[in-house]
Order: structure tokens, then sequence, then C-alpha cells
């Protein structure tokens, strides 16, 4: 399991909404910053990572890992790995986007962010629009939850006659 090394550090009551991963060095776009494919299942929780339909794995310092709705990582499940999304400088605190892997959050809350485009209440991908998560990498099990839901009879009653999205509407998948 990944620990406090030379690439990233754990600071406590950082931020206004507690711990934060920070960057000890530069990463380009697409570099790993982290692996988790050691880490091990767990119940949900608000420090659990969602790799698949009721999987949560409990991660160790990548718990730290915040929120933003303009984040600059990528957590790819598929691969259990931490990826930049865009060139990450020293000192930057490290955020993905969590409804990228989960589709319903353990504790909703409100996004404190600051992004143009912030989701404003984090509660999962469950909750959020098909264009609203084409804006961000998102992981095969929220693909595949997307498009369940797509293929819903309701929904399809729901919106019979009027421009709803396709079955295999495009949203982009994670790195």
């Amino acid at each position: 399991m990944l620990e406090q090394n030379d690439s990233v550090t754990v600071m406590k009551d950082a931020v206004a909404y507690g711990s934060a991963l920070f960057a000890k060095r530069a990463f380009v776009a697409g570099e790993v910053i982290a692996m988790f494919d050691d880490a091990p299942f767990a119940e949900q929780s608000y420090l659990t990572v969602q790799v698949g339909p009721g999987q949560h794995v409990q991660l160790d310092v990548l718990s730290h890992l915040n929120h933003s709705c303009d984040p600059n990582t990528v957590i790819d499940t598929t691969a259990r790995t931490v990826v930049a999304a865009r060139d990450v400088q020293p000192g930057e605190i490290l955020s993905f986007f969590y409804p990228s892997t989960e589709w319903e959050m353990d504790r909703p809350f409100i996004c404190q962010c600051g992004a143009a485009d912030c989701i404003k209440i984090v509660a999962g991908a469950r909750h959020l629009s098909v264009e609203t998560l084409a804006r961000v990498p998102v992981n095969l099990h929220i693909l595949r939850a997307i498009n369940t839901t797509l293929q819903s009879p309701s929904l399809r009653r729901q919106t019979r006659g009027r421009n709803a999205a396709p079955a295999d509407a495009s949203v982009r998948k994670a790195a």
C-alpha cells in the first residue's frame, strides 16, 4: 500500500474540509501518481473507492484525495491507478471527481471546489446527467450503471416521445 513518500504527502487540517493529499513533486499529464492494486476490499465508507458494482476498496494515504469538479487526477479502477489528468505542480492538492468512481456516495456533501462547472452537491454519478458525466473520464462500472439506467423500462416510459439520450450515450471512460 502507498505511504507518504517523495511524491505525495498528507497534510491534516490543511484545508477547510480536513486533510488533503499534496504533490511533493511535479507530475506530467498521463503519469501514474500511485497504484492501489493491493488495496483490500471493504464495506463502503467515505474512505473507500468503488471499483465495481457493490465493490469498494479501502485506501491508505490515497483516502486523502479530495473531490474537485475540475480535478487534476483520474482514478482508474480497472488498472487500480491514480493518474495525472493534467500537469501537476509541487504543492498542489491532488483531487479527483468522486462521481467518476461512486454511483451512490456513502456521505453526500455540498461541494466547495469553486470550479466554474461545479455540480454543487456530490451524491454520486446516479444523481448527475450524462452531459455532466461526459466532462470527465468515468470508470467502466459507472458507464455500465448509466447504460442500465438508460435502458430501464420505467425510464423509457417516462421519456417516450421526448428527446431521450440513446442507451449508448457517449461518456468518456477513465484513462
